[in-house]
């Protein structure tokens, strides 16, 4: 497909409209250069897609955490913000209550992000799947293609860098009816009663377990039919940050009173003299609050062994389900090897990468990562060069480990790059630690890691400001 702007020498192509891709398209565009945004669905859908909309979310409803004082992925959400990010104005304005975490509506923040993208005069959006390498004409390219990248992409990609591609397994949970929802056994809270945007301190449903119920419960996980592995999947790894729940209960009968399950910061006002051993939480997926999700319940059973186990849950024993978990193999690049500090493909320059598909794990990772490969591909097209954000911020410390942070395995043969979640351990440590409190009192146990974490924070936003007042054409770019 051709459209006014595809043809434009200095447009940038964008390969793939997922969080990533729509945040590049929406950076390049904003600094006023022309793209033109690639995507394959509805022509070719993924084995995890349900929709032709972009940035389509399509595991949690989940951004996670919006404390940016104390938490890397809030700090992220953070920055993005300053950099007048695409996801994160959808994500504001379509959050449900989720305590301290930021959630939305997945319906409406991708007819959100969809509406702005097709409004904007310099976006060409192009209905159709890239197979293989992008023409040689196309000199400025991202692709975001994901991690379900098509065959044909991937296969190309494999043989231009000689490289294969990792891959390990994402989980999707399951997705309830709230109708369905027993609330006379359940009950709405938030852990320790936590206020987070757009909620009240009660934005979960909690549905409690005795020890009894738990063991039962733990035992028909193991037990229960899981989809089987296609021989090629045999050995692929799953991502720690989301691990079928089943595969937790195998790790131990503990694991998940520790995990997904743990009890604490919760009283049952049914029976606040009793304290569940278990419970189970759901969390808003619409803002209609006609679904929830069942939180870290990614699974691999079989639809018919999820319905059954699942509704063995107290409060559950009705539940209805709008869908249902699965499981799908997601592919990564080897990027500290493969790509520059720009995100460039080291084999072939014109081509950067943003997304899951460099080695980034979560909505907000990817989306970021997409942001910064936009506006690295907006100064090509002017030109000029932009240096990349400080190390100290989150953004920065991301795609630092990215792009050549991680050391790899001493181990001849083998690699070791795995995704990755934003985290205060991929930040340089603070030149002195906080030792003592505003009052002059000495800091004491856990209250050195927080004022620790605060000052990253502190520090991470002012050297940010600094960059963007620096480096960026804000002015121009709005």
């Amino acid at each position: 497909m051709t459209g006014p702007h595809s043809t434009h020498s200095n447009s940038v192509h964008v390969i793939g409209a997922g969080l990533a891709g729509s945040e590049a398209a929406w950076q390049v565009a904003k600094a006023g250069v022309p793209v033109v945004l690639h995507e394959m669905r509805p022509d070719r859908m993924t084995e995890a897609h349900r929709t032709d909309g972009l940035a389509e979310l399509v595991c949690s409803n989940s951004f996670r955490s919006d404390d940016a004082a104390n938490n890397a992925v809030g700090l992220l959400h953070a920055e993005m913000r300053r950099l007048d990010s695409l996801i994160m104005r959808a994500a504001d304005a379509n959050q449900v209550p989720a305590g301290g975490a930021l959630a939305v509506d997945r319906e409406g923040f991708s007819a959100a992000v969809t509406k702005a993208l097709n409004d904007h005069p310099l976006i060409e959006i192009a209905r159709g799947e890239v197979a293989g390498l992008p023409p040689a004409e196309w000199s400025n390219v991202i692709v975001a293609t994901g991690p379900l990248t098509s065959a044909p992409l991937a296969d190309a990609i494999r043989e231009l860098t000689d490289e294969n591609a990792l891959a390990f397994f994402d989980a999707i949970a399951p997705i309830v009816h709230r109708e369905s929802i027993d609330m006379s056994v359940a009950w709405f809270q938030s852990r320790y009663d936590k206020v987070g945007p757009g909620g009240n301190g009660a934005d979960y449903i909690n549905c409690p377990m005795t020890k009894e119920q738990y063991d039962g419960f733990v035992a028909a996980l193991i037990a229960g039919e899981k989809t089987e592995f296609k021989e090629w999947e045999t050995n692929t790894p799953y991502f720690d940050g989301c691990l079928p729940i089943e595969v937790m209960a195998e790790r131990g009968p503990e694991t998940l009173r520790h995990g997904p399950m743990k009890p604490v910061g919760l009283t049952n006002p049914h029976d606040p003299t009793t304290k569940a051993y278990a419970i189970v939480q759901l969390r808003q997926d619409n803002k209609l609050g006609t679904l929830y999700n069942i939180v870290g319940f990614q699974t691999k059973l079989k639809y018919g062994e999820q319905q059954r186990i699942f509704r063995t849950i107290p409060g559950l024993e009705k539940a209805e389900f709008a869908r249902l978990g699965g499981l799908h193999r997601n592919t990564f690049l080897n990027s500290p090897k493969l790509l520059d500090g720009q995100l460039r493909l080291r084999a072939q320059p014109r081509l950067r990468f943003a997304g899951q598909m460099t080695g980034c794990e979560g909505y907000v990772e990817s989306a970021s990562v997409g942001l910064i490969a936009g506006l690295y591909a907006a100064a090509d097209a002017r030109g000029e060069t932009l240096e990349s954000p400080p190390g100290t911020t989150a953004l920065g410390s991301l795609l630092g480990h990215i792009t050549g942070g991680h050391i790899e395995t001493i181990e001849p043969g083998t690699r070791s790059f795995q995704p990755m979640n934003i985290n205060f351990g991929l930040f340089p440590p603070l030149a002195s630690a906080p030792t003592k409190k505003p009052d002059g009192t000495r800091l004491r146990g856990n209250e050195k890691t927080v004022a620790k974490k605060q000052a990253m924070s502190a520090r991470a936003l002012a050297d940010l400001d600094r960059w963007i007042a620096d480096h960026l054409r804000i002015a121009a770019a709005a």
